[in-house]
């Protein structure tokens, strides 16, 4: 169907309901504010909503907005970042993940670019389909940046240049900003392109003994590690590196397959509630009983 907009806060509540009658997929970018670089601090939430629209666009979707207040993580040492808890997240997307069941969205896929993101929404995901019985999926693009689409960031070669991957990325965040017609949102800026390690990095051997930020609670020490950022010099550069992002964005979207990604959830739930009928002491099905 033609729609004025995908993206779920802009439509009318009838053009929701005209949409319902024919989909159930709703896109759910999970975002964050907080220090990073030479990018504005809403960028882990811009590029997951950038990449969300393309996938909705691709799968028939609708996208949801506006959710970037979750753990931040180590960045919390930011005067700029905002912190909330990974209990305080879990339990507020889940609430926001039963209000879109209710609403007629069982086909669900949140999505983040946010390393510690998968700490809240993984969490979330699993306790949702015992509670409720519907799997809703939880995509990570990091992992997809480390995995089928590595030869586009040149993940392999991030040991031996890692400026090549950063150039990459800056150029995909910039992109992002491009698609959500904000890319006069990024600063044109050159001090923040300084190669430096980590000051976190003596501890490198304990904090990589667990995914991501997940092995021990820690902050950065200095705000320039998270994260130095391509220079910026002119909005010459800008447009370029946004060109490029976009398609890279794109090029990311393709390789997904949104629209198999959606029909197999469908054929999921059906596999899910013939196992159901064979253990009904499965979490799902228990409490559906209970619901009765």
């Amino acid at each position: 169907m033609e729609l004025r907009t995908r993206i779920l806060p802009k439509m009318l509540n009838g053009e929701v309901q005209e949409y319902l009658k024919q989909n159930d997929i709703i896109i759910v970018p999970v975002g964050t504010v907080e220090m990073h670089g030479g990018l504005p601090l809403d960028v882990e939430t811009n590029i997951s909503e950038a990449v969300g629209l393309k996938m909705a666009e691709a799968c028939d979707g609708l996208l949801l907005t506006g959710l970037q207040y979750f753990y931040a993580g180590a960045t919390a040492s930011g005067r700029g970042t905002v912190q909330v808890s990974v209990r305080q997240g879990i339990d507020y997307l889940g609430a926001v993940a039963r209000s879109l069941l209710r609403q007629g969205f069982k086909r669900q896929i949140y999505l983040s670019l946010h390393g510690p993101a998968h700490m809240t929404v993984g969490p979330m995901v699993r306790d949702f389909y015992d509670e409720t019985g519907v799997p809703i999926l939880y995509l990570d693009m990091t992992m997809q940046m480390f995995g089928q689409a590595k030869d586009l960031f040149q993940a392999d070669s991030l040991g031996k240049d890692p400026k090549a991957f950063m150039r990459l990325l800056d150029s995909m965040f910039v992109g992002a900003y491009q698609i959500m017609g904000r890319l006069g949102d990024v600063p044109l800026t050159t001090e923040y392109d300084v190669a430096i390690g980590q000051s976190c990095a003596p501890f490198n051997d304990i904090l990589n003994l667990a995914y991501q930020s997940s092995a021990v609670g820690y902050c950065f020490g200095e705000n320039m590690d998270h994260v130095p950022t391509t220079a910026i010099p002119d909005e010459k550069t800008r447009q370029e590196m946004a060109d490029k992002g976009q398609e890279l964005i794109e090029e990311l979207v393709r390789r997904l397959d949104m629209p198999h990604v959606v029909e197999q959830l469908r054929k999921l739930e059906q596999y899910g509630l013939e196992n159901e009928e064979k253990y009904p002491w499965m979490p799902s099905a228990y409490n559906k009983g209970r619901e009765k």
